[in-house]
């Protein structure tokens, strides 16, 4: 079953995983004479998005030209684009005050809530599973507190976040970003401010398990300051750079266990990091993509000047290829990667697989280990449900839930370079897995992926996860 998915999946991949090019206007024979003129952009519905913000995501402009036969995929397409920002619940496009060949375009929104306060419930470990089955469920390792977010804050998308963490880890965070600083709403900058400290440390690897130490006293406390900037000039591409400072400290057992968690030795580390990240999204939904592409490039130095206690430096390149290929089938296939120089790291500089979002469904009980990585990932998917609930005992503008439901088959292939593998029998070597699953799409970006896998060790499981795979 896992070949025959992957020959399927890659037979598309060599048929149609193109880098799309974003057009600034659509070639029309000359006989085509049935168009209208775009007068204005109207806006209706919003009370806290600034006008001018919204008109920025939509790219069609005053003056413009559009033929009839495209008028319906067009006006779709510019929806989509006021529903990709996670502004709004729902929008709207129509064609009104026809006057000969010019009318205005109406769009018409309908803002989601932007204020949430709500309390923190969250695994210290890498997935659900590791947590239930390999940590007993134990409630020493869950992460409670306060989190709030503003989003929108000045009507600008911009977004204010503040979070107050207890438990497993402890943790104080601040940030806030802003897309737009100028009046042509291309630059944006961002800061973070953020501490935490644990009284457990994940110190080594050993058979491609983590191993923890812990005392009652804290263990570790990271220290990050940090600063982005940004330019989007059209709306499927933004360029990003990243620079943040970071000071870590261990104490001198987790030191004397393993030197080389933060290399030779050493009790405390302190370093820059420098990124520059290209993203490209062209997809039907940012959130849970069933047509188009999107991509993420990423080139960074850690380690600059005085503040070079870890150095790198690394390049990642995660893209993926959506199709429909038949009214409710689509096909997805993806890859992720990254490529780390030099080979020798810290252990806490060595995180391929298994960590974040980067690891093999079926893979998840466990990590492996190294400095560069690539995995592929293939998805089928057959949409069985779609629906809308009525929630009682709220506001008619909130109450109304959309869910679909999607049935899907999957394969991945994968492997992870280490220069020290140790015993990881898992290291430096093809890794595939493969699975059935059913994935549960809501708004206010949630996913839950229910997913039964087997890996190539012959080990199979159910998995539960709330981000989308790809």
């Amino acid at each position: 079953m896992l070949r025959c998915c992957y020959y399927m999946l890659g037979l598309i991949c060599l048929l149609g995983m193109v880098l799309p090019e974003v057009a600034e206007g659509q070639s029309v024979p000359a006989k085509d004479t049935s168009y209208l003129v775009v007068r204005n952009i109207i806006i209706i519905g919003n009370k806290r998005t600034r006008t001018s913000v919204i008109q920025r995501e939509i790219s069609t402009v005053p003056g413009d030209t559009i033929y009839f036969k495209d008028l319906a995929e067009t006006l779709e397409e510019r929806r989509k684009q006021l529903i990709n920002t996670s502004l709004f619940l729902n929008a709207t496009a129509n064609i009104k005050n026809w006057e000969g060949n010019n009318a205005d375009l109406v769009f018409e929104v309908w803002e989601r809530w932007y204020t949430f306060a709500f309390p923190i419930f969250k695994l210290a470990d890498r997935n659900f599973n590791q947590w239930w089955v390999e940590k007993n469920h134990s409630l020493d390792r869950i992460n409670i507190g306060l989190s709030g977010t503003q989003e929108n804050l000045t009507g600008r998308n911009d977004a204010l976040n503040a979070a107050l963490q207890f438990g497993y880890t402890q943790r104080f965070a601040v940030q806030y970003n802003l897309p737009y600083i100028d009046k042509h709403f291309r630059h944006g900058l961002g800061i973070l401010i953020s501490y935490k400290r644990n009284r457990e440390v994940n110190d080594s690897t050993s058979e491609n398990k983590q191993k923890f130490f812990r005392k009652d006293d804290f263990l570790r406390q990271i220290y990050m300051v940090g600063v982005n900037y940004s330019y989007r000039k059209a709306i499927n591409t933004r360029h990003q750079v990243f620079l943040n400072y970071n000071y870590e400290k261990v104490a001198d057992s987790v030191a004397t266990i393993n030197p080389n968690y933060l290399g030779k030795g050493r009790t405390s580390v302190r370093f820059l990091d420098l990124i520059y990240r290209l993203t490209y999204i062209k997809a039907d939904s940012w959130v849970y993509p069933l047509k188009g592409f999107n991509l993420v490039a990423e080139a960074g130095k850690r380690g600059i000047g005085p503040f070079s206690d870890i150095d790198d430096i690394h390049f990642r390149l995660n893209m993926a290829k959506y199709w429909q290929l038949r009214p409710k089938t689509f096909a997805a296939l993806g890859i992720r990667s990254q490529a780390k120089f030099s080979n020798d790291q810290p252990y806490i500089n060595q995180q391929a697989l298994g960590y974040s979002d980067d690891y093999l469904r079926g893979l998840e009980y466990y990590v492996i280990d190294g400095t560069s990585f690539a995995v592929l990932k293939s998805t089928l998917r057959q949409e069985l449900l779609s629906f809308k609930m009525k929630l009682p005992v709220v506001p008619k503008k909130f109450n109304t839930v959309p869910v679909r439901i999607f049935a899907k088959v999957f394969g991945d292939a994968g492997y992870a370079y280490s220069k020290f593998p140790g015993n990881g029998f898992l290291n430096n070597r093809f890794l595939y897995t493969g699975g059935i699953g059913v994935d549960i799409v809501s708004f206010y970006d949630t996913c839950l992926r229910i997913e039964y896998s087997i890996n190539q060790l012959g080990q199979k499981g159910l998995f539960l996860h709330t981000s989308v795979d790809m």
